[in-house]
């Protein structure tokens, strides 16, 4: 029996919209609306993980339970939709969807409502297969159980799932549909931290595409991955 071809599930938000430098300012303005610390984009990189509120709570020495979070959240997405003009695509976002031959579709933890639109202010409208953000009033979670309904919408076995993304949560979302993750190094997690993932990193996303192309190596590897992503929780 022939197998499958990958389907390949894009992330968004540094990924292939190049917007770190607008999420560490509005995270900065997060930080200062509490008295808490600036953050460089290299020590955001260093530190950033989902859940949010717990990234949050580590920078700012205490906890950030859900009302603080909520109200946190807004001051976050309140300073990124008035900067979200200043951000561009990455350089070589358009030539690498190009260079993908299968299916492919967009998933992001950003809100739907307010994704949708922007997909097409950047020419995207109709690239992919289907486009999901987040149904909620409040994110910050982790992306696995939005992939797994994602992939359910779009009748793709998660073992045929390709997932090109830029933290280490996008990787944990595609070992949890039994998927696997191409790991972008131009987004919001230091390199180093990729790298010690043990999954595939790219410094390009048309390299990404490249490493999405080729098969995984049958072995115990995809195992020992699972469970060093699994213990992290980032």
């Amino acid at each position: 029996m022939t197998p499958a071809r990958p389907h390949l599930v894009w992330d968004w938000n540094g990924t292939l919209l190049n917007d770190l430098h607008l999420v560490v300012a509005c995270t900065n303005a997060v930080f200062a609306s509490e008295g808490g610390p600036t953050v460089t984009a290299d020590e955001h990189r260093v530190r950033f993980r989902r859940p949010i509120a717990d990234y949050y709570a580590d920078v700012l020495g205490r906890a950030v339970d859900d009302e603080a979070f909520g109200r946190l959240d807004k001051i976050f997405h309140d300073a990124y939709r008035v900067g979200l003009t200043t951000c561009e695509l990455a350089h070589d976002a358009v030539e690498a969807m190009a260079a993908w031959t299968g299916s492919q579709s967009l998933l992001s933890m950003w809100f739907h409502d307010e994704l949708v639109p922007a997909v097409g202010t950047y020419g995207l409208a109709g690239r992919f297969a289907r486009v999901d953000g987040l149904r909620a009033q409040v994110g910050g979670d982790r992306k696995a159980e939005s992939l797994a309904r994602h992939i359910g919408e779009l009748g793709v076995d998660g073992r045929d799932v390709v997932l090109i993304g830029d933290s280490l949560d996008d990787a944990e979302a595609a070992l949890s549909v039994g998927g696997r993750a191409v790991l972008y190094s131009g987004g919001f997690t230091d390199r180093a931290r990729l790298d010690a993932s043990g999954h595939p990193v790219a410094d390009t996303l048309t390299h990404a595409i490249h490493l999405a192309q080729t098969p995984p190596p049958l072995s115990a590897d995809h195992e020992v991955v699972a469970l060093r992503v699994g213990v992290s929780g980032q």
